[in-house]
């Protein structure tokens, strides 16, 4: 390879991994016209959210920024169906379900205002029902936060809580149906909270209402809520809290509703609620689904085994459940994009007098997205390969919405919904009647000649607003040829090299000489990367970390020693968070879990080995030799082939990290790398060590708090995945969104262990 060769593609090499590290944002195709307005674009593609882009008209005289199109990335319906409000990672804006453009909201800054594109995902809030309210966690550590009540006529914010967790998959509060009041956790213990004019507020001790956490808590559509302790179902009428949790020390909130067969963990299990509150659908384990009627106090064997039961594949990542008042209960089970079908559905009919004994399979739908009608006639379905009308009591197609990828869709009554796309957000009526609400998306833009006004091209129409009024479609127009400069002013675009735009919309006033950057330069949040001299002389062995120098660079480790609890979820965040990881597997894990270690294969991870059994090759209770550490390398490396037809990495790091010269020797001479850690968060540590044997216990949260205060440039961080004999109340597999955000907004990257190895060289 001559020597310009390698200089051009050092400098490819060098500025794709600025764009991938430090910025997440370009703007593109500035458009200046004759009135000193301003068309430009912002592309972002943010670890853990969705890629997007979004279409902003600017008066440059006054350098205020108007947005014209909103990405739906997540789309709630309010106000009984009159508004519509989008997060994402330009900020929280409403629309009118009639049309318009994006609005802000009083207490919430969003890009239109001043505020920045956000660096990672768009975190979760709760907004009531109604409309007025919002319910969010501002941050405070990487892992908790104040959970705080907004109103939205004011903006004015009223704390509720301290020390909240920060929202991971499940935000820590929900509404009632009638948002006067909402149930929230924190610290492990349940409290309701109504939302009142009044100035004095009963003191949170006073509105206990037991322990448990928000994911043991379900609405019921007659303004109950059910709550899950134990095996005991509570059913909580809103109107009794106040008198009810007066007694919470010595009298269980609520009335005993009926009992499961189970230990409900929330961790890893989840309820629906029938429409009339007399039954309800129990995940276990993600994947086990029992129907169970309510008000029964011992189901026996002979019972339980007539009643109908599902068992769902075991790289299932998640299940939506529509239930209709009639009692038609349907299972959408999301599967993960590497399995052919990547959604399954089934029906459980309870309308007649008898309980059906099982579950009844149905074609594959569109997608795993779905909502059904208020009435329980109608459903929608969406995904990857569009939308649908069903008539949910035959379970027909009616009509076919969308072709295109269908990002959401929610009902605004009986007979009207929206759909959205990344090209429109319509509303649509049951007859077929379509009208547009915004552009979420343009392809092409511009202003048209003769008027001036700003077009844009999306789906497979063109589309025009005067910057003021809703988008309205229009035949295709002439557009004015595209110019930055004015009589008055000249627009670039300007280079940035930190921070999470790669570059900055600049206007130049050319009576005034003076420029000025459109949007403000965000300061970084990143943290400093230490200079070349402190760096430690070369690669470590074991390898315990990478270069401290030089690159932001983090890997994860994932240890599967027996049990696949927690692989799937962790597979669907890495994949939401586009990074790659190093998974360690153990001969006990394969031989139990074939298919998990199967499904692993497929990925794009890296999988090394964990030694064929779970065993301390230090203790000296075993006679290890340099033949037994190789045979057992080997051994792994052959019940993963047999498993998967793919070979195991060669890095491995013996069980509980447990080391000496000699095992590493031994490995090294099986042409294995050791691999080490720089830390360890001690998840492993089960609640029955923690009172035995005197163990520190940490939280799933307080983990992610101490790995973001210890972390370095290459630091190793193992998780376990799976459940420790004795378990725990939590577990930071579960929290991994939360820490994989945390680490990227500080700017680091994710990569393999071996990436960590060869950049060490």
């Amino acid at each position: 390879m001559n020597s310009r060769l390698r200089f051009i593609l050092l400098w490819v090499f060098i500025f794709t991994l600025g764009l991938s590290v430090y910025g997440a944002v370009n703007f593109s195709g500035l458009d200046l016209g004759d009135t000193n307005q301003l068309l430009f674009q912002s592309h972002a593609s943010p670890n853990g959210s969705l890629e997007q882009t979004a279409l902003f008209t600017a008066d440059v005289q006054k350098l205020s920024i108007r947005q014209l199109t909103l990405f739906p990335e997540n789309m709630d319906v309010l106000d009984g169906g009159r508004i519509l409000q989008i997060r994402n990672v330009y900020g929280t804006l409403r629309l009118s379900i009639g049309g318009g453009l994006p609005q802000g909201i009083n207490g919430f800054p969003s890009f239109m205002n001043g505020a920045p594109i956000l660096e990672g995902r768009s975190e979760t809030m709760a907004p009531s029902p109604d409309g007025r309210w919002l319910l969010i966690v501002e941050p405070v550590t990487a892992a908790y936060g104040n959970l705080s009540l907004v109103s939205i006529a004011t903006g004015e914010r009223t704390l509720i809580a301290k020390n909240v967790e920060r929202p991971g998959v499940v935000f820590p509060a929900c509404w009632s149906p009638d948002s006067r009041v909402f149930v929230y956790s924190r610290g492990g213990k349940l409290y309701y909270r109504p939302v009142t004019s009044e100035a004095i507020v009963v003191d949170e001790r006073y509105r206990l209402i037991g322990e448990g956490r928000r994911e043991q808590v379900v609405w019921g559509a007659g303004g109950d809520f059910f709550y899950i302790r134990g095996s005991t179902v509570y059913r909580v009428r809103s109107s009794e809290l106040f008198a009810r949790a007066l007694y919470a020390d010595f009298l269980e909130i609520g009335l005993v509703a009926g009992k499961i067969p189970f230990e409900f963990d929330p961790n890893f299990d989840s309820f629906w609620v029938a429409p009339d509150g007399r039954s309800l659908l129990l995940a276990k384990g993600g994947r086990n689904l029992f129907y169970y009627p309510l008000g029964i106090d011992d189901y026996g064997s002979d019972f339980q085994s007539s009643l109908p039961y599902l068992l769902l594949p075991r790289s299932c990542v998640g299940v939506r459940v529509l239930w209709s008042p009639s009692g038609i209960l349907t299972v959408f089970a999301e599967l993960p994009p590497s399995e052919k079908k990547t959604t399954l559905l089934y029906r459980l009919d309870l309308s007649g007098d008898q309980v059906p004994q099982k579950f009844t399979s149905l074609d594959d739908p569109l997608g795993s997205g779905a909502a059904l009608s208020p009435d329980g006639n109608r459903a929608l379905v969406w995904g990857s390969k569009g939308a649908a009308l069903y008539d949910y009591i035959n379970w027909k197609v009616v009509a076919t919405l969308d072709k295109r990828p269908t990002i959401a869709a929610r009902w605004i009554g009986n007979e009207e919904f929206v759909v959205a796309d990344d090209a429109t957000i319509e509303k649509v009526s049951i007859s077929g009647k379509r009208d547009l609400i915004c552009l979420s998306q343009a392809e092409k833009y511009g202003f048209e000649e003769k008027t001036g006004l700003v077009v844009a091209y999306s789906g497979d129409a063109w589309y025009t607003t005067d910057g003021n009024r809703p988008w309205t479609r229009i035949k295709e127009p002439k557009i004015r040829r595209t110019s930055t400069v004015s009589s008055n002013y000249r627009v670039y675009l300007e280079d940035q090299s930190s921070g999470i735009y790669t570059n900055l919309p600049m206007v130049r006033n050319l009576s005034g000489i003076q420029t000025t950057a459109l949007i403000l330069r965000n300061g970084s949040s990143y943290d400093p990367i230490p200079s070349l001299e402190k760096d430690p002389l070369g690669p470590s062995d074991p390898f315990n970390h990478g270069k401290r120098t030089g690159r932001r660079e983090i890997a994860l480790s994932f240890d599967l020693m027996d049990d696949a609890e927690g692989l799937p979820g962790v597979l669907k965040t890495l994949d939401q968070f586009k990074v790659r990881a190093t998974f360690f597997l153990n001969g006990e894990f394969i031989r139990r879990h074939p298919e998990a270690a199967r499904e692993l294969s497929l990925t794009n991870q890296e999988i090394g080995s964990l030694f064929f059994a779970p065993i301390d090759v230090s203790d000296s209770r075993y006679r290890i030799d340099d033949d037994f550490i190789r045979r057992g390398l080997a051994r792994n490396e052959d019940e993963y082939f047999q498993a998967t037809s793919h070979e195991l990495s060669l890095l491995w790091h013996a069980p509980y990290y447990s080391l000496a010269p000699q095992i590493q020797r031994a490995a090294l001479q099986a042409g294995y790398q050791t691999v080490g850690r720089d830390m360890d968060p001690l998840d492993w540590v089960s609640s029955q060590d923690a009172l035995r044997g005197g163990l520190p216990y940490r939280s799933a949260s307080d983990m992610v708090d101490w790995i973001m205060e210890k972390k370095q440039c290459g630091s190793i961080i193992p998780i376990r995945l799976g459940i420790p004999n004795g378990g725990r109340q939590d577990y930071l597999f579960s929290r991994l969104d939360v820490l994989l955000d945390a680490l990227l907004r500080r700017g680091y990257s994710v990569v393999p262990v071996s990436v960590l190895m060869e950049h060490a060289k």
